[in-house]
């Protein structure tokens, strides 16, 4: 299993939706216990790494100077 390069500001898709209906998240703060808050409706939310990285069903966009 490769790791997800996650930075702040980064949008990602994630293959469950949010249960408003989204399924497009922000990712807030990284770390071992990453925030990420829905597009949809604003929650945010506290998630383990690994169970992130499962949950993802692909990257829509990066931080500018991010690669």
């Amino acid at each position: 299993m490769q790791i997800l390069k996650l930075f702040v500001n980064t949008k990602l898709e994630l293959k469950k939706p949010h249960p408003c209906g989204s399924c497009q998240f922000t990712v807030l703060r990284v770390g071992s216990i990453c925030r990420i808050v829905c597009d949809g409706c604003g929650r945010d939310m506290d998630i383990d790494r690994i169970k992130l990285e499962r949950a993802v069903k692909r990257v829509l966009s990066t931080p500018t100077g991010q690669s």
